[in-house]
C-alpha cells in the first residue's frame, strides 16, 4: 500500500508537470489529457485506500523522507492515511476529476487552455499532500501550496484588474490566516517537541494546566492559545469572519476553479485541519466555544449577504461561506464527524451547482446577470434538472444528501452543552430558512419567469455541450444517494475510528446515533422538528416573491433600504478593509518614504554627506593658495599647537 500512498499525489503532479513545461510542445489535447490521466490514477487509488481501509486496513503512519534534523527535531515529508484520510482523498480527486472533464468544454476557446489545466492539477497534487500529512511541516507545506496556486487561479485571466485584485486579496487575507496558523504549530512544537502528528497528540494532555502570559501578568491557558491560533489559520482557509472577505471575490477567476475551490479543496482545507487536530481541541471548551460562535455567525450573516447578490456565481459563492459555517459549527460542538460528512455530501452538490452555474454562463454568451436570464429551463433541460438536484440538496431537501448532513449538524448543536450552543442553534435555524430563500430566489429567476434577455442571445441559446453536461450528470447522482448511503456508518457506526478523538462527555454524535433507526426513521424524523419547515417555507417564499409578486422585492428594497444596503455592501467588512488596513498601508509606505527615504535617507545621509565633503574640500581647497608666507604661517602655527601640547601634558 505504501506504493499506492506515494503514488496518489505523485499522478496530478506529473500531470502538472508535463501540461505546464511542455504544454506548447505536447499541445491542447494532449495537455488535458495528460491532467486528466494523473487525476484519474489519484482517484482510483483514492478508492482502492478507501476500500482498504473499510475492509479493516491497518491505518499508515510512515516517514517517505527525511529532510533534515535541527536541534533534535525532523522534518519529514511522511504519509497518514486513515479513514479520515481516505474520504478526504476520495473526495478530492472525484471533484477534481469532473472539474478537469468539464473544464475540456468551459475553456476550449481560451489561450492559456494548457495553463489552466497544469494549474487544477497542481491544485490536486497540493490538496493531497495537505490531507496526507502525518506531520506539521508538511501540512504547513500543502496548506501555502493551496495558497499559492489558488492566487495563480483566481487570478489566471491576468489582464482583468479585478481578478488581480482579487488574487491579491485572496493572497494577504490568507496570510493573516497563516500567521496565526504557523504561531499555533511553533506553540505545537514548543510544548510538545515535536512536529510529528501521533507524537504531538499523545503529549497534549500534559499541555493541560500549563499557562502561557501574553499580556504580562494575564495568565492564559496553553492549550487554548494553541487551538485559537490553529483554528485563525483555518478562518482565512475555511473563510470564516471575519477572514471570510477574500471568497466572494475569487469568482473572478473561472468557473472551474471557482468549483475546485468551493467543493473540495482550498475552503475545506481548515475543517479537516480542525478535526485532524481533535485530540487538542477536545482538551479545550474554550477553543471549541470560540470555534462555535464564529462558524454560527459566519453560517447566519454570510447566507443573508446572499439574498442580495445577482451574480449567479456570487449568489452560490455566499451559499458556500454559509454552509462552511456549518461545517465549523459541527467542528465546535465537537461534532466532527458531521463536519466532515456534510464537507464531503456539500462537495457534490456545491461542485453541481458551480458547474451548472458555469453552463448557464456560456448559454448566456457569459452573461452572469441573473436578472438578465429567465426562463431557461427549455433551452437547457439538463442544466435545468441537475440545478435543480443541486438545490434542493443544498437546502436539506428530505431524502437528498445535503438532508442528512444539515440535520445531523442541527442535531449535534441542539444537543451540546459547549457554551454558545444555543445561540449556534438560532443562527442554524434561521440559516435554513435563508439558504432556501436565495437558493430558489436563483434558481426561479434564471430557470423560470419570463423571458428578460435580447434576441441575438435567443437565437443562440442551446443546452451546453456533452463534455459539460456529463460532469453535471455525474455529480448529480452523489447529490441524492450519497446521503442515505453513508450516513449509518459515517456518524452512527464508528466509521472513523480513532482518527477523531471526542470527549464522552460531549459526544453529541453518540447521544443522537442512540435513537438512531435507520435512514427512513431519520427522514420521518426530520418533519418533527423545524428545520424541514423552515426550508420549505424559504422556497415557497422565493416563489410567491420572484415568481408571483416581484413588487414584493421592490417594496422591501425601499421601505427597508438600510437593510438593503447593508446587506449589499457586505456590513462594510470590505471597505473597513480597504480603507483601515490597505489605507492604513498605503500611509504608513508614504511616510516611510517622505521621512525615512527622502528627507533622512537621502536628505540626511547620501545629499547630506555629499554636501558636508563639499564644504570642507572648500576650506581644505583655500588651504591651498601657492603663497610661500601662507605655509610659513600655518608651520609656524602647527609648531606653537605642538608645543602647547607638550608643555601642558608633561
Amino acid at each position: 500500500m505504501k506504493l499506492i500512498y506515494i503514488c496518489a499525489p505523485l499522478a496530478p503532479l506529473i500531470g502538472a508537470i508535463a501540461a505546464g513545461f511542455f504544454g506548447k510542445t505536447i499541445g491542447r489535447t494532449n495537455a488535458h489529457r495528460a491532467t486528466i490521466a494523473g487525476v484519474a490514477i489519484a482517484f482510483l487509488l483514492s478508492l482502492v485506500s478507501l476500500f482498504h481501509q473499510m475492509s479493516g486496513g491497518e491505518r499508515f503512519d510512515e516517514t517517505i523522507y527525511t529532510w533534515m534534523v535541527s536541534g533534535g527535531i525532523k522534518f519529514e515529508v511522511g504519509f497518514l492515511v486513515d479513514r479520515l484520510t481516505v474520504v478526504m482523498m476520495t473526495v478530492v480527486t472525484s471533484v477534481s476529476l469532473m472539474v478537469h472533464i468539464y473544464t475540456i468544454g468551459y475553456m476550449k476557446d481560451d489561450p492559456g487552455y494548457q495553463r489552466f489545466f497544469s494549474y487544477i492539477s497542481l491544485f490536486t497534487f497540493a490538496m493531497l499532500m495537505l490531507v496526507m500529512a502525518n506531520n506539521f511541516m508538511q501540512l504547513f507545506f500543502g496548506w501555502e501550496a493551496v495558497g499559492l496556486v489558488s492566487y495563480l487561479l483566481i487570478g489566471f485571466w491576468y489582464k482583468k484588474p479585478t481578478a488581480i485584485f482579487a488574487n491579491l486579496k485572496a493572497f494577504l487575507v490568507n496570510r493573516v490566516g497563516d500567521f496565526g496558523f504557523l504561531l499555533g504549530i511553533a506553540a505545537v512544537l514548543m510544548y510538545t517537541g515535536t512536529l510529528n502528528y501521533s507524537e504531538a497528540f499523545a503529549a497534549a494532555p500534559s499541555m493541560v494546566g500549563t499557562t502561557i502570559e501574553l499580556i504580562p501578568g494575564v495568565a492564559w491557558s496553553a492549550l487554548t492559545v494553541t487551538c485559537i491560533c490553529l483554528f485563525i489559520g483555518a478562518m482565512g482557509k475555511s473563510a470564516q469572519i471575519p477572514l471570510h472577505v477574500w471568497l466572494p471575490d475569487s469568482m473572478e477567476g473561472p468557473t472551474p476553479i471557482s468549483a475546485l475551490i468551493h467543493a473540495a479543496t482550498m475552503v475545506t482545507a481548515g475543517i479537516f485541519m480542525v478535526a485532524r487536530m481533535s485530540p487538542f481541541f477536545e482538551l479545550s471548551v474554550t477553543a471549541l466555544s470560540f470555534v462555535l460562535i464564529i462558524g454560527s455567525l459566519t453560517a447566519l450573516l454570510m447566507g443573508l449577504i446572499g439574498i442580495v447578490q445577482n451574480d449567479i456565481k456570487r449568489v452560490v459563492a455566499y451559499s458556500t461561506l454559509s454552509q462552511l459555517g456549518y461545517m465549523t459549527v459541527a467542528l465546535g460542538a465537537s461534532a466532527y464527524g458531521a463536519a466532515i460528512f456534510h464537507l464531503m455530501t456539500h462537495a457534490f452538490f456545491k461542485a453541481l451547482l458551480f458547474l451548472a452555474a458555469g453552463s448557464v454562463i456560456i448559454g448566456m454568451h457569459h452573461e452572469q446577470d441573473i436578472r438578465k436570464m429567465g426562463g431557461l429551463r427549455k433551452y437547457m433541460p439538463i442544466t435545468y434538472w441537475t440545478s435543480l438536484i443541486g438545490t434542493l440538496a443544498l437546502i436539506g431537501f428530505p431524502g437528498f444528501s445535503g438532508f442528512f448532513s444539515k440535520d445531523a449538524i442541527i442535531e449535534a448543536v441542539h444537543h451540546s452543552h459547549i457554551p454558545g450552543a444555543g445561540f449556534a442553534y438560532i443562527c442554524v435555524l434561521l440559516g435554513v430558512f435563508i439558504t432556501a430563500f436565495y437558493s430558489f430566489r436563483m434558481f426561479f429567476l434564471v430557470f423560470h419567469g419570463e423571458e428578460r434577455f435580447d434576441d441575438h442571445t435567443r437565437e443562440h441559446l442551446h443546452e451546453s455541450p456533452k463534455v459539460v453536461t456529463w460532469p453535471l450528470i455525474l455529480l448529480a447522482i452523489p447529490s441524492v444517494i450519497l446521503g442515505a448511503l453513508t450516513i449509518g456508518p459515517m456518524l452512527f457506526g464508528g466509521f472513523f475510528g480513532d482518527a477523531i478523538v471526542v470527549d464522552p462527555s460531549r459526544d453529541v454524535l453518540a447521544e443522537i446515533g442512540s435513537h438512531y433507526h435507520g435512514v427512513v426513521k431519520f427522514v420521518l424524523h426530520g418533519f418533527q422538528v423545524p428545520a424541514v419547515y423552515l426550508a420549505l417555507a424559504g422556497a415557497v417564499s422565493a416563489w410567491y416573491i420572484y415568481l408571483r409578486k416581484p413588487s414584493i422585492a421592490d417594496w422591501f428594497a425601499d421601505k427597508f433600504g438600510f437593510l438593503h444596503r447593508l446587506l449589499d455592501n457586505k456590513y462594510g467588512f470590505d471597505d473597513f478593509n480597504q480603507k483601515v488596513f490597505a489605507g492604513g498601508s498605503l500611509a504608513l509606505a508614504d511616510k516611510l518614504w517622505t521621512v525615512g527615504d527622502v528627507k533622512l535617507i537621502d536628505g540626511m545621509m547620501v545629499n547630506g554627506t555629499a554636501n558636508k565633503i563639499g564644504v570642507l574640500s572648500s576650506v581644505v581647497r583655500k588651504l591651498g593658495s601657492g603663497y610661500l608666507y601662507n605655509y610659513a604661517f600655518a608651520m609656524i602655527v602647527g609648531l606653537l599647537a605642538m608645543l602647547s601640547i607638550f608643555i601642558f601634558t608633561t
